[in-house]
């Protein structure tokens, strides 16, 4: 049935399929949001179904780049048993009048027809913030042909969309109704650093307990979480070109050098 399902997805020509090999475990920190999604989890049942309750809708998570927002979205995916599909906007787009638009709902037929199943849509503010500006009414349009869709689907589709600019979203996408809940993830605290450390330890097949992870996670403040796995990334890789085993002061100096970056980016978020 999976099988059928990814070539239905391909075979669309505007959707991707993506292999779901993450759990929720592996998402460090972030401990309310997924237990928020693991409730929902169940509101797919029949049960549900018969005690009143309707098919979730998805969620918005919008926050810092790289703070774990696609990645919650594949392990959802994973701890649901549920595919993964990717729909991208930009591939949507077509050169001929009402050719974008047929392609927007060719593509959600497409997602129903596979349900249950798990819709990604990233960095959804790309793809809606021309609405209402542009002089062709294509975003438009298709702003329209989604919010009608999220607001009236019943089918067991769960959309996960993602945002970095909440301020780029038109207003009409973020009322209730769209969506179950929006989700606002800032830069994570001592204890959810600590807790991303040993994540990326453990899938590195490394004994968080043989490293001091309260230091790191004090060396690391205003860190995301992509780049705090960077750190682990990189200090393996300096500790394999030595020929020796990962040590605390490689991360420590691999830190250094992501914390002399970040000051020089200056997250907007932040200044």
């Amino acid at each position: 049935l999976l099988a059928a399902k990814k070539e239905i997805v391909r075979k669309s020509g505007v959707l991707e399929f993506s292999e779901a090999s993450t759990s929720l475990d592996d998402v460090g920190g972030l401990d309310v949001l997924k237990a928020w999604l693991a409730r929902k989890r169940r509101a797919f049942s029949d049960e549900a179904r018969a005690f009143g309750i309707d098919v979730p809708k998805g969620a918005l998570i919008v926050g810092i780049p790289g703070s774990g927002k696609t990645l919650c979205g594949k392990a959802m995916s994973a701890a649901w048993g549920m595919p993964l599909v990717r729909m991208d906007f930009a591939r949507l787009l077509g050169s001929l009048v009402g050719e974008s638009e047929g392609k927007l709902l060719q593509a959600i037929k497409t997602v129903e027809s596979v349900a249950p199943c798990v819709v990604l849509i990233d960095e959804i503010e790309k793809s809606v913030a021309g609405a209402g500006s542009d002089l062709s009414g294509v975003s438009t349009r298709m702003l329209g042909t989604l919010l009608q869709w999220l607001n009236d689907k019943t089918s067991p589709v769960f959309v996960l969309a993602t945002a970095n600019q909440i301020e780029s979203l038109p207003p009409e996408l973020l009322r209730k109704g769209r969506f179950d809940e929006l989700w606002f993830v800032d830069l994570p605290n001592l204890v959810e650093r600590q807790a991303i450390f040993a994540t990326h330890l453990r899938k590195r097949r490394r004994d968080p307990t043989g490293f001091d992870l309260k230091v790191l996670a004090e060396q690391s403040n205003n860190l995301v979480g992509a780049e705090i796995e960077q750190v682990v990334i990189e200090g393996l890789g300096a500790a394999f070109d030595e020929s020796r085993e990962l040590t605390q002061a490689d991360l420590e100096r691999c830190m250094e050098r992501a914390r002399e970056i970040w000051e020089q980016l200056q997250y907007p978020a932040l200044t």
